[in-house]
């Protein structure tokens, strides 16, 4: 792994810190970088051990993480400062990825690919998941 890929994981963990992906259940985010350089479903589905017929949804970086980065007025500190927290993770994500999409693999049970193409040309991101009955 190169020098440039082992700062971008060191960056997008520091990025993630503590934060956890709300939904039913709150799971955290995994940095992972793949060699990868294009990423088609089938690669997508066996790159994650998901079968082919797995349900497949894609959607762009902003409407996923809208719930977020959406401050209300019954916020305490301690949720604004979780929204800032997302802020700055979205930004730090357009920073250092392109051509980011995010990929959502499961009914339910629902396992997140965030994905974009780092300054190398490969593949990195953050993986977690949600839960929605």
């Amino acid at each position: 792994m190169s020098n440039v890929n082992s700062e971008l994981i060191n960056i997008l963990t520091e990025a993630t810190g503590d934060l956890r992906w709300m939904s039913e259940s709150d799971y955290p985010f995994q940095v992972f970088v793949w060699e990868e350089r294009e990423l088609t479903a089938e690669q997508l589905w066996e790159k994650t051990g998901h079968a082919p017929d797995s349900r497949l949804e894609t959607k762009e970086l902003e409407q996923f993480f809208a719930p977020a980065l959406r401050e209300y007025d019954w916020h305490d500190e301690e949720e604004k400062e979780t929204v800032r927290r997302y802020r700055s993770l979205v930004q730090t994500l357009q920073y250092y990825l392109s051509d980011i999409r995010v990929y959502r693999l499961g009914e339910v049970e629902i396992d997140v690919y965030i994905i974009g193409k780092t300054r190398l040309g490969n593949l990195a991101g953050l993986a977690t998941k949600a839960v929605e009955t």
